[in-house]
């Protein structure tokens, strides 16, 4: 009788270890799932600049930056333009203290490209955003989307953290090198988190 309770005893402390392993496991698991689901929530970034008027220009706006399974998509509307075309480029540095907007460097330029328009196969600065259009009620909207970007990936050659965007008061012919022959710099904005 005393080995019948004992083999009892070890069959209840047996089963119920077991299940105690396939709670620890399936903890695991739903841990382990929870982690991949906020990885790729997490892979999804976005920011938010303003642009502030340079060169005695009233020109302002915001741009709005996202990036997603490593494809940056970029949205500005700016305010406050003169009609027609105007040219609208990534600067090397995130500083627009000085009333020119020139604080901010030369264009983006990491691969050593000369300037040129986004996507020729002559090559063109991985700030060479190009020109967009204004209407007499003085807005103007840019898109772009890329793979060549990303935001804080600490690539050299893609990272636009720590640059700027600047508004031109002319249009880039594509062709001027370094930089266009755009004209003044009217709107600038540093891309920092």
């Amino acid at each position: 009788m005393k080995n019948l309770k004992l083999v009892a005893i070890v069959f209840v402390l047996v089963l119920g270890t077991s299940c105690k392993n396939d709670k620890k496991e399936n903890t695991e698991t739903k841990e382990t799932e929870v982690e991949e689901v906020v990885k790729e929530v997490s892979t999804e970034k976005k920011l938010m600049i303003t642009l502030s008027p340079k060169s005695d220009s009233n020109a302002e706006g915001a741009v709005t930056f996202k990036e997603k399974d490593g494809i940056v998509s970029m949205t500005a509307n700016i305010t406050a333009l003169s009609e027609g075309e105007h040219a609208i480029h990534i600067h090397e540095k995130a500083d627009c203290t000085s009333p020119d907007g020139k604080s901010s460097g030369g264009h983006w330029n990491p691969t050593a490209q000369p300037h040129g328009k986004w996507g020729a196969e002559t090559g063109y600065h991985k700030g060479d955003i190009g020109n967009f259009k204004v209407g007499e009620d003085g807005q103007g909207i840019v898109t772009i989307t890329t793979d060549e970007w990303c935001i804080g990936c600490g690539d050299d050659t893609k990272d636009i953290l720590g640059k700027a965007i600047i508004v031109h008061q002319g249009s880039d012919d594509f062709t001027s090198q370094p930089s266009g022959a755009a004209g003044s710099r009217i709107s600038c904005g540093g891309i920092i988190e």
